[in-house]
C-alpha cells in the first residue's frame, strides 16, 4: 500500500483539478491539425473525423392526398394571403434538415426495449441442467417404485463390494476428451484454450441484456410528424337500404352527426338517394345527369371529439305535394305492407296523385321524417351492425322541429321513459353499416370533390368524405387549400306581408354581379344531380308563413372576391294546386349579403330586411340594412329572415388582427400605397408606425386562426427579420419587434395547447414548422430576388441616429440586473462584455454584411449580400432582450435554439460552408453573443432551480440539444469551452449548496450532449496520452483519482489511460466528464446524491450499449479503441465494491433481484465476507475477504444498479485490448488485484442464469385478449375515456408542479398515448416470449462468465511472473470455484474446467499445499457435475478430476488429499443435494476408470490401483444413496440410514463428521433441534478428539470425555486404538473444521439450536467448553457474548418455569415380514411434546399405508405381548404404545427439575391392567396390573428421534397393591390441590368431588370395603393390609384439608355446594373410621410398644 506521504502529495497534485470540477478540453480542431492521422482508411480512420456527408439538406416533396393539387383558382383579386398561400403550394417541398448518423446516437440505442427483439434473432440455444431437471411429479413416482420394491436397509451390507463392483463395469463412460493426456507446454495449453474460447462469442454483450427500464430516454429527440391536414377518428357509414311498408314515390335522405351536450351540428350533411330506378323515373321532367360523385352511398365522417353524446341523424324528404305533413305521413302509418292485396286500390290511387305531384312539383321538397342512433348503442349491440330502425314521424302543422327541438328530443332518446314513445312511428327500415374507417379507403371524394389516392376508376360509386365542424377548436395549421362557405337559412316570419304567401321556398344564388346570368355555378349538388349548380331551394312547410328551415347550402367559394360577389335569397310562393292561370312559383321578397367587407369575408349570423321588389342597380356593394331610396320592404324594413354564413377556408383568417398585418406586409410587398384597411386608408409615411403596431396586435389574434395560419404568420415575420423593408426611403428594423412577437405566440400555443407537447415540452405545431417548413428567405429553391427598391441593400450602418446607442444601453444596464458595472464572477465578465458588444453594435442592430465578413468567407470587393443572417439576427435579439420578452423567450427557449440552429445550417449549406474549416465559418460577434447566451442561460439554471423546476428542466434540456447540435456545424472546441462554462457555473453552486436536484439537471445535460452520434469522435479516442498543448502544466501520474492506486508506475501513460487522470480528462472531454460525475456521485462519502446511482449509472449504461450496437464500431480493433475511453470505469467500480448489491447471497437458482424491486439504498446488503469465514471457520485473511477499509457501511446501491454498472464493467474488459489490460494488472498492487477478483467474484452471482422456472413463475399475470371489432368500433366513436386520463396522469408525472396540465379541454384524441398500450406491456408472456427470456438469460450468463474467464486468464497471464502471486492465484481459482458452483451452460463450464485443468497443472502446489480448502471445494464442484444430465459437462469434469488426482499422485506418489476430498465431497453431496441422480455418477466414475486403465504414463506405477480402489469406494457410498432416495419419505428411515453410513466411517473422521453434519441439517429442517444440537455436539467431540491428538493445549478439551456432561451418549465419537487413524497423515483430518475455529463454530451452532429446543440447561453446558477456549485467546468480546446469552438462558429458565415441554415418547413395534429387517424391532419414538397417541398411529398407518396398501397394514389396539404365530402373515402390523420416563427411587434425589426428569432419558415405562382369566378389566379384588420397563440402546435426546430397545423387564402388582397405588396417586393430588400457589378452587373441586362424592364408583369407601373389612388369611399380605390402612388415614386427612382451604376460597354462593361437601365427609369418614382402626395385631408385637407412639407419629407425617 502507498505510504503516507506519498497519498498527501496526491491529494495536493490532484487539487489542480478536482474531479468535481472540468478541466480546460483541447482546442479540437487544431488538436486534428496537428495530429494528422496515422491511418491512410479503413474503421479507425473514420472515428478520428465526422463523415463528409455528415449534415444534408432534404427537398421532400409534399405528400399530397389527392389526386390532383387543390390550387386557388387564378383571378384579378386576389388577397396577400391567396398569394402568399399560391406561393407555398408552388414550392410543393418540405425542407429539412438532416444529420445523417442521427439515428446512431444514444437517444436511438437499439437496445432500447422496443428494438432489442430483433437483435437477438439467431442466438444459439445454451444448455443448462438447471433446465433439464425432470418434473418433479415424474421423479416421485419413480421413487414411490423404489420404495415399494425395497424395504431392508440391509439388502447390500457395506461390504459387499462384488456387487457394486459388477455393476460399475457393466456400465458406459462417457466419451473421452482428445490428447488429454499428451504432455504439451502450457503456453500450447493457453493459446488452444483461448483459440476455443473465443470462437464463435457473442459480439454485441449489451444485446443480451435486458433494456433498463427508463420512460424515454431523455435524449431522444423524435423527428416531428410531417404537417398535414386533420382527422379525428374517421367512421365509414354505409347506407345499405330503405324499405317502407308502402312504397309510392321517391324518398331523399341526408345523414349528419350531432353532438347532444355540445349542441352543435358536428358535420356536413351527406345527401344520399336509395330509390329504385321506376321510383326515380317518377320525377322525369326534373331530373338532370346524375354526377357520379352525387350517387354516393357511403361517407366517412371524422370525429375529432369522440363521446356519449354523438347521434347520427337520418333526415327524410319528399317531393312537395298538398296537405301537411300529418296528412301525407298517414299512408305510411296505416297501411301493413302484408295487407298490400287487400288495398291494391287504395294504393293505386295514392301512387297516380304522387305521380302528379312529382311532375309538377319535382323541383321542391318537403320534410318527411327523421330518426336517430346513438353511437353508443351500436357499439353495445356488438356484432349487429346492421341497424334496424324505427323512423319517428313529424307531427303535423305546428310541430315544428327546430334544433333546440331536435337536441331535446335526441337526449330524450337516451332515456327509457322517451316522450318519443308517444309519437306514432312510421314503420320503415334502414340498413346502415357503421364501422372504423379503413386506412386508406379506395374511391374517395374530398369534401371539394377532389379524388383521394388511390382511385383506380373514375366510374366506380365514390365514397364521400364528410365534412367535420368540430365540436370544440381544432388547432392544426392549414396545409392544403380549401374555400368553402356554407349558407343555413333558419327562420322567416311573413305573418306581417299582406298578400298570400304560404308554401314559401327559398331560391339561394352565389352571384359576381347584378344581372342574373351571373349566378355562379359554385353550389355543390345533394344527391343524384349535376356536381354544382347555380341555385339551390330550400324545402317547403305546408302553409306556412313563418317557416323554419333546415337546409344546409354548400358553396365553394372563389379564390379572388370584388366587391360585387354577393349572395341573393329570393323567395317564393309555391301554388300546389293546380289551378287555372296561377304560375307555378311567384316571388314574393328579396335579400342578399355582399361577400366582402372591408376587404374583410363576411360571415356569421345574418338576420335581413326583405324588399317586396327586386333590387335596384349596384345594390350589391351595398347591404340590405341600408335603406335604398323607393324600395318597399317587408314589416317596415325590420329583420325578418334569419341566416348562418359559415366559411372552412385557408385563405380566409376570419380574424382582423392577422387580415391587417397580412394587409399590411403585401401592400409591402407589391409596394401598393395607400393601402386600405377597413374603414382606414394607410399613406407610406405611417406605415411603420401601423406595421409596428399590427405585429404588436398580434398577441390579441385568436389562437385557432394563429395556429391555421401558423406557417404563414411565422414565414412573415421571420422576413421582416432577415429583409428589414425600405418605408420612405429608411431601413426600418423590425427585429425586435418580430422576436417579441414571436416569443408570445410561442408561449401561447404552448400555454393552451399543452395536450401536444413531447416529453421535452415542445410543442408538435412549431417543431414540425421548423423542422419542415421554416426555411431561410434566400434559400428558396425560386424565390423572386428581392428587389432592391423595397429592401434594405448594404449600406445601413450610418442610417440609425446616434441617440440610440444611449437608450439601447441604458435599457440593457435597467432591465438586465445581472450587468452590473463590476464584474464580480467570471461569468459577470462575460455578461459586461455582452453589455459592450450591445452598445458598440446597437447602431447597427442590423448587422451588415461590409468588410467585418472578409475573414469568413468573401473577400471584401465581392458583391454585398442584401441579406441578415437570420441566427445572428435572433442570437443578438435574445441577449440583448430583457425583462417579459426574455422571460417568454427563455419558457420557450427550445424553439428558438432550434430556429438558430435550422438556419445556420441552411446559410452553411446555401453558401458551400459546410466544408469549410470550422474555425473560420462564423463571425466573432456570433460566437460572442453565443457564449454570452449560454452562459446567462446556465446562470438562469443554477439561480432558479429551486423556485421554478419546470421551466429549469426544459431550459436545461433545451441548452444541451442546442449544444450538441452545435457540435455538428460549429467550432467544437469553443463548443467544449461552452459546456465547460456552463459546468463550472453548476460546479460553483453545487459547491455552496449539495443539492441533488441541481446533480441531476447536470447528468440529464450531459446525457444529451454525450448522445451525439459522433460522440466517440469527440472523445479524440486515438490520442495517445501525451503532454496536452494546453496551458495547464503537464500532471505526473500521481494525479490518480484513486489513492488506493499504486504509485511506482513504469509505464506513465498506462496509469494516466486508467485513472481519470488530467491529461485523460483533457483529451477525452466528454468521457471525461461523465466518468468523473460517475465517480463523484458513486462516491460513498458523497451521502446527498444517493438518490443519483439508478440515473448516473444509465448514462454511462446508456452510452456503452450504444457503441456496442453501433455499426461503425463493430470491428474489434475499434470497439477497443472506444473501449479505451472507459478504462477508468475499472477503478472506479472497484472502488464502489463495498456498495454494490450482494448478489452472492440469494440462494443458488433463485431469481436476484433481476426486476429491480429492491429499492435504492438496502443498506444491509453489505457483503460482509469476514462474517462468514469466520463461520465457516477460515482464518480471514484469505484473499476474498476484505481489508478492513472496506467495511464502512454506506447505503448500498439497488440491485438495478449495481447490475448495470457490473454489465458496463464486463464490457470494458471485453472489448478493451488485453495486452493494455495487461500492463495495468503488472501495476496494481495485491490489494488492488484481489478486490478486482472479488468484483469478478460478485459478477458470476449477479449474471448467473435464473432458470426457465425461475421466468415461469415471475409470470404469473393474467392474459390480455386482443381488440376484436366492437373495441376499435368503441375507440372510435367514443374515444378512450381511459386514455384521456391516462394521457393527463402521464404529463403530471413528467412536469413535477403539475401546471404544465392547466386546461384539459384541448385534449386531443391521440392513439399512441392510450390506455391500452400501456396495458399490452401487463400482458401475460406466451410460451414463446418465456422461451425467448430464458434462451437470453442463457446467452448473457454465458456471455458473462465468458468474459470474467477471459480475464482471470489475463490475470493469471499478469501475476504468472510476479513473487506475490499465490494470494492472487488463490483468489482467482475462488472466482472459478464460485463459477462452477453457479448454474453455468455446458458452453461456459468445458471452457472452465479447461482453465482449471491449465491452471492446476501450471501451478500444482497451488492446491496441494496452500488452498486445501479450496482443493475441497474443488473437489465438491467437480463431482457435482460429474452427476450432471448433461453427457459433455460430465465429460469434461470427469476429465478434471481424473487430471486432479494424476497431478496430486506425481507429486507424492499417492493422492491421499484428492482421495479423502472427493470422498468427503461425494458424502456431503449425496446428504445434501435432493435432486442428485446415480446413474450420471456412475458414468463418470466409469469414466476416470477407463482413464486410468489407458494412461499408458502411469501403468506401472501403484496409481491405477489406487484409482480403481477410490472409483469402488465412491461407488459403494453411491449404492447408500440410492437407499436414502428410497427412504426420502420416511424421516425415522432416512436419519437411520444416515446414521449407520456415518457409523461406517467411524476411521475415517472427515466423513463422519460431514455426515454428521448433513444429519444437522436434516433434522433442523424438521425442527428437531435437540437431535440437531446432538449432532453437532457429536461433531464437536470427533474434532475435540483429533484436536488433542495434534496439539496438547491445555484449554482445549481432552476430547469426547469433556462432553459428556451435555451427552452421556459423546463417548461413542472416542477415537478407540484399533481403528485410530493418525490425524498427521495425509489428507486426514483437513477439512476446515478440524482447527480450533472450526470447533468454536461447531459449538457454537451446537449451542443455538439447543437454545432453539428450549434446553437452556445444556446451553450452559456447551459453552462451559467454550469459554476456556476464549478465555485463553483473551477474546472479551466473545466472551461478553457469550456471558450475554447464558444470561439470556438462565433467565428463560426462570420465566419458563413449569411452560416448557420437551417430548412424548412412544413405545413402537414393527410386525410382520413386510416390513423387511424391521420386523420384531422395537423403538422408542421421540415425538414433539403433547404429541396425542391418535396423531403418532394416525401417522405411521398413513405412511406405511400409503406403501404398502391401505388394507395392509393394522395398528393393534393394546399394550399386550405380542404373539406373532397369530398375526396374519401378509399382513404389516404395528403396535403403538405411549410410554413415561422412568427412574428408580435412587435416581430422583438428581433428578429434580422438568429438565432433569426429560433429559438422559435412557428408562421407559408402560402399564398394561389383567385378570388372572384373561381379561383386562375385573373387580377390584381380581385387578391385576404388569408394568413393562424399557431401556433404550442410547439416551434421549441423541442424534436420532426413534432409539432401538436393548432390554424390557416386567413388575406385575396384585390387586391390593394396585389399590395401594391408585390411593397414593388419589392422596397426592388432594395435597397438590389443596397446596397450590396461587389457589386453584376448580381444580381443588374437581379433586374433592371424585374424592368425597357419593357417587363414585369403585370410590375410596369401595376399595376400603373390599380390602380392609377382613384382616387377610395371607399373611404375606398383612404388610400390604397395614400400608393400604395408613393410607386411607393419611387420606382422610388430605380430604379435611381441602374442605378448609375450599371454604377458605368460595364465595356465598356456593355456600350449600360446601355444605353438601362436607356433609358427604363426614358420612365417609363414619364408613371408614371401623376399617382405619382395626390393626392386625400380629404386625404389632410388644417389643414395638414402645415405639408405637413415635411410629404413627412418623406416618402421619
Amino acid at each position: 500500500m502507498i505510504s503516507l506521504p506519498v497519498i498527501f502529495f496526491v491529494s495536493l497534485i490532484n487539487h489542480q483539478v478536482p474531479l468535481t470540477e472540468a478541466v480546460e478540453p483541447v482546442d479540437f480542431e487544431e488538436y486534428l491539425i496537428t495530429h494528422p492521422p496515422i491511418v491512410e482508411s479503413g474503421p479507425l480512420r473514420d472515428l478520428i473525423e465526422f463523415p463528409p456527408d455528415d449534415i444534408e439538406v432534404i427537398y421532400t416533396p409534399r405528400e399530397c392526398r389527392t389526386v390532383v393539387q387543390a390550387v386557388p383558382e387564378e383571378g384579378e383579386y386576389l388577397c396577400g394571403i391567396v398569394t402568399l398561400f399560391r406561393a407555398n403550394i408552388k414550392q410543393n417541398v418540405w425542407i429539412a434538415c438532416v444529420l445523417r448518423y442521427h439515428k446512431l446516437g444514444t437517444g436511438f440505442n437499439p437496445n432500447a426495449l422496443d428494438k432489442q427483439k430483433e437483435r437477438q434473432k439467431g442466438l444459439p440455444k445454451q444448455v443448462f441442467e438447471a433446465d433439464e431437471m425432470p418434473e418433479s411429479s415424474s421423479y416421485q413416482d419413480d421413487q414411490d417404485d423404489l420404495k415399494r420394491r425395497s424395504m431392508s436397509i440391509d439388502d447390500t451390507p457395506r461390504g459387499s463390494w462384488a456387487c457394486s463392483i459388477f455393476d460399475l463395469k457393466n456400465s458406459l463412460p462417457d466419451a473421452l476428451l482428445p490428447h488429454l493426456l499428451d504432455r504439451a507446454p502450457n503456453e500450447e495449453i493457453d493459446r488452444h484454450n483461448e483459440d476455443q474460447r473465443k470462437a464463435n462469442r457473442h459480439r454485441e454483450l449489451f444485446a443480451l441484456h435486458p433494456a433498463l427500464d427508463e420512460e424515454e430516454p431523455i435524449e431522444r429527440h423524435c423527428v416531428p410528424e410531417v404537417p398535414k391536414e386533420h382527422f379525428g377518428q374517421r367512421l365509414l357509414v354505409k347506407c345499405l337500404s330503405l324499405k317502407f311498408e308502402i312504397e309510392i314515390e321517391p324518398i331523399f335522405a341526408s345523414l349528419a352527426l350531432y353532438d347532444v351536450k355540445e349542441k352543435k351540428k358536428i358535420s356536413e350533411n351527406f345527401f344520399f338517394d336509395l330509390n329504385s330506378e321506376q321510383t326515380k323515373a317518377m320525377l322525369r321532367p326534373h331530373i338532370q345527369t346524375a354526377a357520379i360523385s352525387t350517387l354516393a352511398r357511403s361517407a366517412v365522417f371524422s370525429i375529432t371529439y369522440p363521446s356519449q353524446d354523438v347521434f347520427l341523424v337520418i333526415k327524410l324528404e319528399k317531393v312537395l305535394q298538398q296537405g301537411d305533413i300529418g296528412e301525407c305521413a298517414e299512408p305510411y302509418m296505416v297501411f301493413k305492407e302484408s295487407d298490400a292485396a287487400k288495398n291494391k286500390e287504395k294504393l293505386e290511387k295514392l301512387r297516380s296523385q304522387s305521380e302528379q305531384f312529382c311532375q309538377r312539383l319535382g323541383r321542391y321538397r318537403m320534410p318527411f321524417a327523421w330518426t336517430a342512433i346513438h353511437l353508443m348503442n351500436i357499439v353495445n349491440s356488438a356484432g349487429s351492425l346492421e341497424r334496424d330502425t324505427d323512423l319517428t314521424g313529424f307531427r303535423p302543422e305546428g310541430d315544428r322541429l327546430s334544433d333546440e327541438d331536435l337536441y331535446k328530443f335526441l337526449a330524450d332518446m337516451r332515456r327509457p321513459s322517451s316522450v318519443l314513445r308517444r309519437l306514432r312511428p312510421i314503420t320503415a327500415q334502414l340498413k346502415l353499416d357503421i364501422s372504423p374507417a379503413p386506412e386508406n379507403p379506395h374511391y374517395c371524394l374530398t369534401p371539394d370533390l377532389l379524388q383521394v389516392k388511390p382511385y383506380p376508376d373514375s366510374r366506380v360509386r365514390p365514397t364521400r368524405e364528410i365534412l367535420e365542424f368540430p365540436a370544440r377548436d381544432v388547432y392544426v395549421p392549414n396545409t392544403t387549400y380549401r374555400n368553402l362557405l356554407y349558407v343555413n337559412p333558419q327562420s322567416l316570419n311573413f305573418a306581417n306581408r299582406q298578400g298570400s304567401a304560404r308554401n314559401i321556398t327559398v331560391k339561394v344564388q352565389f352571384m359576381n354581379g347584378e344581372d342574373p346570368n351571373n349566378a355562379m355555378p359554385v353550389i355543390f349538388g345533394k344527391s343524384s344531380c349535376a356536381d354544382f349548380s347555380k341555385e339551390a331551394y330550400t324545402a317547403v312547410v305546408y302553409h306556412n308563413r313563418s317557416p323554419d328551415f333546415h337546409d344546409e347550402i354548400k358553396i365553394k367559394l372563389p379564390a379572388s372576391l370584388s366587391d360585387h360577389h354577393h349572395i341573393l335569397f329570393t323567395f317564393y310562393h309555391v301554388s300546389c294546386q293546380q289551378k287555372q292561370n296561377t304560375p307555378l312559383e311567384t316571388p314574393v321578397g328579396y335579400t342578399w349579403i355582399p361577400m366582402l367587407q372591408n376587404g374583410r369575408l363576411r360571415t356569421g349570423h345574418f338576420c335581413l330586411p326583405v324588399s317586396l321588389e327586386k333590387p335596384p342597380q349596384s345594390y350589391s356593394v351595398l347591404s340590405p340594412d341600408v335603406p335604398l331610396p323607393g324600395m318597399k320592404w317587408v314589416d317596415n324594413h325590420r329583420g325578418v329572415f334569419n341566416v348562418e354564413v359559415v366559411a372552412v377556408s385557408a385563405i380566409h383568417t376570419q380574424d382582423q388582427y392577422l387580415d391587417k398585418f397580412f394587409a399590411l406586409v403585401h401592400a409591402l410587398d407589391e409596394h401598393m400605397f395607400p393601402v386600405r384597411i377597413g374603414d382606414m386608408r394607410i399613406m407610406e409615411n405611417s406605415l411603420e408606425a401601423e406595421l409596428k403596431s399590427s405585429i404588436a396586435a398580434l398577441n390579441s389574434s385568436q389562437l385557432e386562426p394563429v395556429v391555421r395560419f401558423l406557417h404563414l404568420l411565422l414565414d412573415k415575420l421571420v422576413l421582416l427579420v432577415v429583409r428589414p423593408p425600405v418605408i420612405a426611403g429608411q431601413i426600418v428594423n423590425l427585429g425586435q419587434a418580430s422576436f417579441e412577437v414571436m416569443a408570445s405566440i410561442v408561449n401561447r400555443l404552448h400555454k393552451y395547447l399543452d395536450t401536444s407537447q413531447d416529453m421535452h415540452g415542445r410543442n408538435s405545431l412549431l417543431s414540425s414548422y421548423i423542422h419542415y417548413v421554416f426555411r431561410l428567405p434566400s434559400t428558396d429553391p425560386n424565390s423572386p430576388s428581392p428587389g432592391s427598391v423595397h429592401y434594405a441593400t448594404m449600406a445601413r450602418s450610418a442610417v440609425r441616429p446616434a441617440s440610440l446607442n444611449l437608450n439601447r444601453s441604458r435599457s440593457l444596464s435597467n432591465s438586465n440586473p445581472d450587468i452590473s458595472g463590476t464584474p464580480t464572477s467570471p461569468d459577470d465578465e462575460v455578461r459586461s462584455i455582452i453589455g459592450s458588444k450591445g452598445l458598440d453594435r446597437s447602431n447597427s442592430w442590423v448587422h451588415t454584411m461590409g468588410c467585418k465578413s472578409a475573414p469568413w468567407g468573401s473577400s471584401p470587393g465581392s458583391a454585398p449580400e442584401t441579406m441578415q443572417l437570420f441566427h445572428e439576427e435572433l442570437a443578438l435579439q435574445w441577449v440583448v432582450s430583457s425583462g417579459s420578452v426574455r422571460e417568454g423567450a427563455l419558457q420557450q427557449a427550445w424553439f428558438f435554439f432550434e430556429l438558430m440552429v435550422k438556419s445556420i445550417i441552411h446559410h452553411l449549406y446555401f453558401t458551400d460552408r459546410l466544408e469549410s474549416p470550422r474555425k473560420h465559418r462564423f463571425p466573432e460577434r456570433f460566437m460572442d453573443d453565443i457564449t454570452a447566451l449560454v452562459s446567462t442561460i446556465a446562470g438562469d439554471v443554477v439561480s432558479r432551480f429551486q423556485k421554478d423546476l419546470e421551466l429549469v428542466e426544459r431550459l436545461n434540456t433545451s441548452l444541451a440539444f442546442f449544444l450538441n447540435d452545435l457540435l455538428s456545424v460549429m467550432d467544437r472546441g469553443f463548443v467544449f469551452t461552452l459546456i465547460r462554462a456552463y459546468w463550472k457555473q453548476v460546479s460553483t453552486k453545487l459547491y455552496t449548496l449539495q443539492n441533488p436536484t441541481l446533480e441531476s439537471l447536470r447528468l440529464d445535460f450531459l446525457r444529451i450532449v454525450c448522445s451525439h452520434e459522433h460522440y466517440v469522435t469527440l472523445n479524440l479516442p486515438c490520442s495517445l496520452l501525451t503532454p496536452p498543448a494546453s496551458p495547464s502544466p503537464s500532471v505526473s501520474s500521481a494525479t490518480s483519482q484513486s489513492s488506493g492506486f499504486s504509485t511506482h508506475v513504469q509505464d506513465q501513460k498506462i496509469a494516466n489511460m486508467f485513472e481519470l487522470s488530467v491529461p485523460f480528462r483533457e483529451q477525452h472531454f466528454l468521457a471525461g466528464l461523465v466518468l468523473s460525475e460517475l465517480s463523484v456521485i458513486l462516491d460513498p462519502d458523497n451521502e446527498g446524491m444517493f438518490g443519483l446511482h439508478k440515473k448516473v449509472v444509465s448514462v454511462v449504461h446508456n452510452l456503452l450499449s450504444s457503441h456496442d450496437s453501433d455499426p461503425r464500431y463493430a470491428d474489434p480493433e475499434v470497439k477497443a479503441r472506444v473501449a479505451m475511453l472507459y478504462l477508468p470505469l475499472i477503478g472506479i467500480v472497484m472502488e464502489t465494491l463495498p456498495q454494490l448489491h450482494d448478489f452472492t447471497g440469494a440462494p443458488q437458482g433463485a431469481a436476484v433481484g433481476s426486476s429491480g424491486e429492491e429499492a435504492e439504498g438496502e443498506g444491509n446488503s453489505m457483503i460482509s465476507q469476514t462474517v462468514a469465514m469466520a463461520i465457516a471457520g477460515t482464518s480471514t485473511s484469505s484473499p476474498m475477504s476484505r481489508p478492513s477499509s472496506f467495511l464502512r457501511q454506506h447505503g448500498s446501491f439497488s440491485a438495478e444498479s449495481s447490475r448495470s454498472l457490473l454489465i458496463c464493467l464486463l464490457w470494458v474488459l471485453k472489448n478493451a485490448d488485453e495486452l493494455v489490460l495487461q500492463k495495468w494488472f503488472t501495476d496494481l498492487s495485491v490489494s488492488q488485484l484481489n478486490r478486482l477478483l472479488d468484483l469478478l467474484y460478485l459478477c458470476v452471482s449477479c449474471f448467473e442464469y435464473k432458470g426457465k422456472k425461475a421466468f415461469e413463475r415471475m409470470n404469473s399475470l393474467t392474459f390480455k385478449k386482443s381488440k376484436d371489432m366492437k373495441a376499435k368500433l368503441e375507440e372510435a366513436i367514443l374515444g378512450s375515456i381511459g386514455a384521456r386520463q391516462e394521457m393527463v396522469r402521464r404529463s403530471r408525472e413528467r412536469s413535477p408542479s403539475g401546471s404544465a396540465f392547466g386546461s384539459q379541454e384541448n385534449l386531443r384524441w391521440r392513439k399512441d398515448m392510450t390506455h391500452w398500450r400501456q396495458n399490452s406491456e401487463k400482458m401475460d408472456k406466451t410460451r414463446a416470449e418465456l422461451e425467448h427470456e430464458a434462451l437470453i438469460d442463457g446467452n448473457l450468463a454465458t456471455e458473462a462468465n465468458l468474459i470474467i474467464l477471459d480475464t482471470l486468464e489475463i490475470i493469471v497471464q499478469t501475476v504468472s511472473v510476479t513473487e506475490s502471486k499465490e494470494s492472487i492465484l488463490g483468489g482467482v481459482l475462488k472466482v472459478l470455484l464460485h463459477s462452477m458452483a453457479c448454474n453455468q451452460s455446458a458452453l461456459y463450464l468445458q471452457h472452465c474446467f479447461a482453465t482449471q485443468r491449465a491452471l492446476v497443472s501450471k501451478f500444482p502446489e497451488l492446491l496441494f499445499e496452500e488452498e486445501t480448502e479450496q482443493c475441497a471445494d474443488l473437489c465438491l464442484r467437480l463431482l457435482r457435475s460429474c452427476s450432471s444430465s448433461i453427457s459433455t459437462i460430465r465429460a469434461h469434469a470427469s476429465a478434471s478430476l481424473y487430471l486432479l488426482m494424476r497431478q496430486n499422485f506425481e507429486i507424492g506418489n499417492n493422492f491421499a488429499r484428492v482421495k479423502m476430498q472427493v470422498t468427503m465431497s461425494l458424502s456431503s453431496l449425496v446428504g445434501t443435494s435432493q435432486n442428485f441422480n446415480e446413474e450420471f455418477l456412475r458414468r463418470s466414475l466409469k469414466t476416470i476408470l477407463t482413464y486410468a486403465e489407458e494412461d499408458l504414463e502411469l501403468r506401472e506405477t501403484t496409481f491405477p490401483d489406487q484409482v480403481q480402489d477410490l472409483v469402488f469406494n465412491l461407488h459403494m457410498i453411491l449404492s447408500d444413496t440410492v437407499k436414502m432416495k428410497e427412504h426420502q419419505e420416511d424421516p425415522e428411515m432416512l436419519i437411520d440410514l444416515m446414521y449407520r453410513i456415518a457409523k461406517g466411517y467411524q476411521t475415517s473422521p472427515d466423513l463422519r463428521l460431514t455426515w454428521l453434519q448433513n444429519m444437522a441439517g436434516k433434522h433442523s429442517e424438521r425442527n428437531n433441534h435437540a437431535e440437531a444440537a446432538q449432532c453437532l455436539v457429536h461433531s464437536a467431540a470427533l474434532v475435540a478428539e483429533y484436536l488433542s491428538m495434534l496439539e496438547d493445549r491445555k484449554y482445549l478439551p481432552v476430547g469426547c470425555v469433556t462432553f459428556q456432561n451435555i451427552s452421556s451418549n459423546v463417548l461413542e465419537e472416542s477415537a478407540v486404538s484399533d481403528d485410530v487413524v493418525s490425524p498427521d497423515e495425509e489428507g486426514i483430518c483437513s477439512g476446515k473444521y478440524f482447527t480450533e475455529i472450526g470447533l468454536v463454530g461447531l459449538l457454537e451452532q451446537a449451542a443455538a439450536s439447543f437454545s432453539m429446543a428450549g434446553m437452556y440447561e445444556a446451553v450452559n453446558e456447551v459453552y462451559k467448553v467454550l469459554i476456556p477456549i476464549h478465555e485463553a485467546n483473551r477474546d472479551a468480546k466473545k466472551l461478553a457474548t457469550i456471558h450475554g446469552k447464558l444470561q439470556e438462558a438462565f433467565g428463560k429458565i426462570v420465566h419458563q418455569d413449569g411452560k416448557r415441554m420437551f417430548g412424548t415418547y412412544f413405545r413402537v413395534g414393527f410386525y410382520g415380514s413386510k416390513f423387511g429387517d424391521l420386523d420384531e424391532q422395537e423403538f422408542v419414538y421421540k415425538e414433539p411434546a403433547i404429541t396425542k397417541l391418535a396423531e403418532i398411529s394416525h401417522r405411521l398407518e398413513g405412511f406405511y399405508g400409503e406403501r404398502f396398501g391401505e388394507d395392509q397394514v393394522e395398528v393393534i389396539k393394546d399394550s399386550n405381548p405380542v404373539d406373532k404365530c397369530k398375526l396374519d402373515p401378509n399382513k404389516a402390523f404395528i403396535q403403538i404404545t405411549y410410554v413415561e420416563p422412568y427412574f428408580d427411587t435412587y435416581e430422583m434425589k438428581d433428578r429434580i427439575t422438568y429438565f432433569d426428569k426429560n433429559y438422559n432419558l435412557r428408562r421407559f415405562v408402560y402399564c398394561t391392567p389383567f385378570t388372572l382369566d384373561g381379561r383386562a378389566h375385573g373387580d377390584l379384588h381380581e385387578q391385576f396390573k404388569r408394568k413393562t420397563i424399557l431401556t433404550t440402546s442410547h439416551a434421549f435426546p441423541y442424534i436420532k428421534t426413534r432409539i432401538n430397545i436393548i432390554h424390557k423387564e416386567e413388575i406385575i402388582s396384585t390387586p391390593i397393591e394396585v389399590a395401594i397405588e391408585d390411593m397414593q396417586k388419589k392422596t397426592q393430588e388432594l395435597a397438590f390441590a389443596t397446596h397450590q400457589d396461587p389457589a386453584d378452587a376448580k381444580m381443588l373441586q374437581m379433586v374433592l368431588q371424585g374424592s368425597v362424592g357419593t357417587t363414585v364408583n369403585q370410590g375410596p369407601l369401595e376399595v376400603a370395603q373390599v380390602f380392609l373389612s377382613e384382616i387377610p388369611s395371607d399373611p404375606k399380605l398383612y404388610r400390604h393390609h397395614n400400608k393400604l390402612r395408613l393410607c386411607f388415614k393419611d387420606f382422610t386427612k388430605r380430604c379435611e384439608d381441602a374442605l378448609r382451604k375450599n371454604k377458605s376460597l368460595i364465595g356465598p354462593d356456593q355456600k350449600e355446594y360446601q355444605r353438601e361437601l362436607e356433609r358427604n365427609y363426614h358420612r365417609l369418614k363414619e364408613a371408614l373410621q371401623p376399617l382405619i382402626n382395626r390393626k392386625i395385631p400380629q404386625l404389632y408385637k410388644p417389643v414395638l410398644q414402645v415405639n408405637s407412639h413415635s411410629r404413627s407419629h412418623f406416618v402421619h407425617l
